[in-house]
């Protein structure tokens, strides 16, 4: 689903849902679909879930707290984000996200320019009807996980 003229309608029940790390990740646009533009992801986290600090050299990132509530590191500074919370991460600055409520929290978060979504379609899991979504072992960080980290420009950033 490419753009060509006249913009792009991606319905509710449209896009590409896979799990990753726990984490159920819906990619409604990609940097494919909008010429490079943007990419943009739905998220539903549950607690525990959310990515570890990372950096995205190229790219900016924001994010919309739907519900829930969202813990957000932005450089060296820990701050919680609820519902119609903007974040917006400028690229070259480490973050995360992690949920450390008792309950699941949604969001929506893209990529500017779009492309980094592209690490969730390559690097997630199919989801299983009836199975509950786990967050990875240490068992998943291999080598392909790795080049896809490297590939979709997602430099791994421990926290002090």
């Amino acid at each position: 689903m490419s753009i060509t003229t006249g913009g792009l309608h991606v319905r509710s029940d449209q896009g590409s849902t896979v799990w990753f790390n726990g984490d159920v990740l819906t990619v409604k646009l990609t940097g494919a679909d909008t010429n490079g533009s943007v990419g943009l992801i739905k998220a539903s986290v549950p607690p525990g879930g959310g990515p570890v600090a990372h950096v995205h050299p190229h790219a900016d990132e924001t994010f919309y707290v739907i519900d829930g509530e969202l813990e957000f590191l932005n450089g060296d500074r820990l701050f919680t984000a609820g519902p119609g919370d903007t974040v917006f991460i400028p690229r070259g600055t480490r973050h995360r996200f992690k949920n450390v409520s008792l309950t699941h929290a949604s969001m929506v978060f893209f990529y500017t320019p779009g492309g980094g979504e592209g690490l969730f379609v390559d690097g997630g899991d199919q989801p299983q009807p009836g199975v509950a979504v786990l967050p990875w072992g240490p068992e998943r960080i291999d080598e392909r996980l790795l080049s896809l980290l490297d590939k979709y420009g997602t430099e791994v950033q421990p926290e002090p």
